[in-house]
């Protein structure tokens, strides 16, 4: 396998794995009686976006968090789509 093919997986890993504790991280103050400042929804979207959205999908899914919220219930499987056919192009 190429360098720059496995930098690109060990990047998509690792924006993967940040992004799911950054949706579970938002879920435990979302359920704490003290009511901290929340990860703007934007953060959480863009963290999606470049390179984590397969992390946003799982933690939607394990933490049940933002699972209502159309913009992620819709958002976040279109921007896996968008993912994949830019990868789909670039790897033809």
């Amino acid at each position: 396998m190429e360098l720059h093919i496995k930098i690109a997986l060990a990047f998509l890993l690792l924006m993967t794995l940040l992004t799911f504790c950054v949706y579970g991280w938002d879920k435990h103050l979302a359920k704490s009686p003290k009511k901290p400042r929340r990860i703007p929804e934007k953060t959480l979207l863009l963290l999606a976006a470049f390179g984590g959205s397969i992390g946003a999908l799982a933690g939607m899914l394990f933490f049940r968090h933002k699972t209502l919220h159309k913009k992620f219930k819709y958002g976040v499987p279109a921007i896996i789509f968008i993912q994949i056919l830019i990868l789909y192009r670039c790897l033809r």
